[in-house]
């Protein structure tokens, strides 16, 4: 068992806070947490959790141990969200467009790691650039649960999870049709559409349809995807069906612009020592730069996502309850950059012109898997118990066929001249057959939320056995992982709680002194919190104090003096969080605010993870006189700087800091809905982070997007 030695100095020393959205205690099945037209017409904390939530259960989230955020699609839609990074802008201790404005997919980093993503509670990306981006017209809410997962999710890193939740058929749901107009000749058409086929049937598809360039030039962001499900639901019985097949064509907003022509030039960035900047010999001052090669870079994804999700209840006590997935995709991933250029490491470019990379990918994934789980609601006298407990099967498939040249040609980053396409990467060349990793998982969980009067106990217990094939070599993993969570509710509405949880993440490879498997690195977090709602009011309060911990990371001195200590780097995680939001008559009203101490195994700070983030948004909507139906909104963000360090060569770039303003107008009057978003509405220039490798990934420029909405 992992040591807990610190949680007793934690418990008397710390409170701690997380993002928190009203939530009746009801038991919803499949599809009941979709909002309803009334709930896109007036901004309330209506994000609730179900059983194909974050945390596979229906209690509330003020009566949860643990830090748990839900963005529904009224609160994202409102504020102009595009991606899911987008839904997170406003989330404590959560960087959501970590690497700036990206088209290839979404990059969160949750209590400075990196997060998986989800969908209706199953892992649903694999691998790299293998699949399509999920779109965020299709779901009814983002979740973020903070901290390590495994107990829950199985293998993962400690940071928590993201899991994003569809829209599903069910009844009571309002059809809307939508088109959306932006800045960089954006264009979109989405709709979802619902019936009810007789008293248990019901009927959803929901639909996108985008074209569209973006802030970078030749770099487009087009998409199809269409939806549907079908549900049976009677007093007992919930059984969806879901398909989604989606159909990407985009380029990468990745340049990868060389830090020495960039950030050097323009101060975004301080570097030790300074000499690194030194030979910079003019800068790129728009974002907009491109420096791939027009005609050969491509990111163009497919994917086909089928779902089954299902809940019968055999009487007052027992549920049964599962998902059966399916997914296949696959991407044309077609890419050049500019070498980095120099001595060492880092590498940055010394002057104007550079040679250059091509890249391409052909790549694919394939997943199958289920959760089957058993659901008990019974009492044991004073003791009242909502236990489940399941069994979860994956098995998973990568591929990636690929050929990739450096050191081609020539281009000038300031006056960029396409052409020179090397030979090689005409269509119809073969490409190197990379081999394919299968990994197969099997794990079984229990969890069990007792309730003694106020106070709440939950306790997790889970056995993970995960096995990676690849090259012909086999590599297995058994893990066993707990958590434990206190939580009591006073009458006021004041709920400290206290908790600990484990994860666990295999590491592939053979320690070179003994010959046997790499151990997976292990997380552990102690988190520390007060939930508030004071009764009667729109008011919730959420602080959190939390300490994650993850072992088994290389040496840090590359020095293995014990085989045994091979892996003795040690990663860790300090950190507050607060989350306020409330409703003052015609007002809404949130705050946020995260401080995170990171510390890697090298003793320098996490690559690309900000100190300190805040942000606040403010909602006037007048409900009655002249102005009723019109509304206005206004955000702002505000990230600390970032470092990333190559602690061999002593470099250290530090990013500096921004702070930028989000905007709505809008106007409603049934059944026609008119908003403008603005994000980014003074066009700060920003770079989300410079790395010390040599490249810097500027930030999302100002958008703007007016969207009309008829329901019916």
């Amino acid at each position: 068992m992992r040591s807990t030695t610190k949680l007793l100095p934690l418990l008397v020393t710390a409170i701690c806070m997380n993002p928190v959205h009203a939530q009746t205690s009801g038991d919803p099945g499949p599809g009941d947490e979709n909002i309803s037209d009334e709930n896109i017409e007036e901004i309330v904390v209506t994000g609730r959790l179900s059983r194909f939530g974050a945390t596979r259960s229906a209690t509330p989230i003020l009566e949860t141990a643990r830090s748990v955020s839900v963005i529904d699609e009224a609160e994202f839609r409102t504020r102009g969200a595009l991606t899911i990074d987008d839904t997170l802008n406003f989330t404590a201790g959560v960087v959501g467009d970590t690497f700036g404005f990206s088209t290839r997919g979404d990059f969160p980093k949750v209590r400075g790691f990196n997060a998986a993503e989800y969908r209706d509670g199953q892992q649903v990306l694999f691998g790299f650039y293998n699949n399509t981006r999920s779109d965020v017209y299709m779901l009814e809410q983002v979740e973020v649960l903070k901290g390590p997962a495994s107990v829950l999710y199985g293998k993962g890193t400690p940071g928590g999870i993201v899991n994003a939740i569809s829209k599903l058929a069910q009844p009571g749901v309002t059809n809307e049709l939508l088109f959306d107009v932006g800045n960089h000749g954006r264009y979109q058409l989405s709709g979802d559409f619902n019936a009810a086929l007789s008293d248990n049937w019901y009927f959803r598809v929901v639909g996108v349809y985008r074209d569209s360039d973006t802030q970078v030039d030749f770099v487009t962001d087009d998409a199809a995807i269409v939806m549907p499900s079908i549900t049976y639901r009677n007093d007992r019985t919930s059984i969806t069906a879901l398909v989604e097949v989606s159909d990407r064509n985009a380029d990468t907003a990745h340049q990868f612009l060389p830090l020495t022509g960039t950030a050097c030039v323009s101060g975004d960035v301080r570097i030790v020592p300074a000499t690194v900047c030194a030979n910079a010999n003019g800068s790129v001052s728009e974002f907009s730069t491109y420096l791939g090669e027009p005609g050969f870079n491509r990111f163009d994804t497919e994917s086909l996502l089928v779902s089954l999700l299902g809940t019968h209840e055999f009487n007052d006590v027992f549920s049964l309850e599962g998902v059966l997935r399916y997914k296949d995709g696959e991407a044309d991933y077609r890419q050049t950059w500019l070498d980095f250029r120099g001595a060492g490491n880092p590498r940055v470019d010394a002057n104007g012109d550079g040679g250059r990379t091509f890249y391409h990918s052909d790549a694919r994934s394939e997943q199958l898997a289920f959760d089957l789980r058993g659901r008990f609601e019974f009492s044991t006298g004073a003791f009242e118990h909502e236990l489940f407990a399941g069994f979860v099967y994956q098995d998973v498939e990568t591929d990636n066929d690929f050929l990739f040249l450096s050191s081609q040609g020539t281009l000038n980053i300031f006056d960029p001249v396409y052409g020179g396409l090397p030979a090689a990467f005409t269509d119809g060349t073969p490409l190197f057959d990379g081999p394919a990793s299968k990994t197969e998982d099997i794990g079984f969980y229990v969890n069990n939320q007792i309730s003694i009067d106020s106070l709440r106990i939950n306790l997790g217990l889970r056995l993970d056995d995960t096995e990676t094939e690849s090259r012909g070599n086999a590599q297995g993993d058994d893990e066993t992982s707990f958590s434990v969570g206190l939580l009591y509710a006073f009458d006021t509405g004041l709920s400290p709680y206290a908790s600990y949880a484990e994860s666990f993440e295999p590491v592939i490879g053979v320690n070179s002194v003994t010959g046997g498997f790499l151990k997976p690195r292990l997380g552990e977090q102690i988190e520390i919190g007060l939930k508030y709602q004071p009764p009667g009011t729109r008011t919730y309060v959420t602080l959190a104090y939390f300490d994650v911990e993850e072992s088994n990371l290389p040496n840090p001195s590359s020095l293995i003096t014990d085989p045994d200590l091979q892996q003795e780097g040690i990663g860790e995680v300090t950190g507050f969080e607060l989350e306020a939001q409330t409703r003052i008559g015609e007002w809404y009203l949130e705050g946020n605010i995260s401080v995170l101490d990171t510390e890697s195994a090298e003793g320098v700070p996490f690559d690309s993870i900000p100190e300190t983030q805040a942000s606040a948004w403010a909602q006037y909507e007048p409900s009655q006189g002249s102005l009723e139906g019109f509304r206005f909104g206004l955000g702002v963000r505000y990230t600390d700087e970032n470092e990333s360090n190559a602690v061999a060569s002593g470099v250290r770039v530090v990013t500096d800091g921004y702070t930028v303003f989000d905007a709505l107008l809008g106007y409603r009057t049934d059944p026609w809905d008119i908003a403008i978003n603005f994000r980014n509405l003074g066009d700060e220039k920003y770079f989300g982070t410079c790395l010390a490798r040599g490249d810097c990934f500027p930030g999302e420029e100002r958008s703007v997007v007016a969207r009309l909405t008829r329901r019916f």
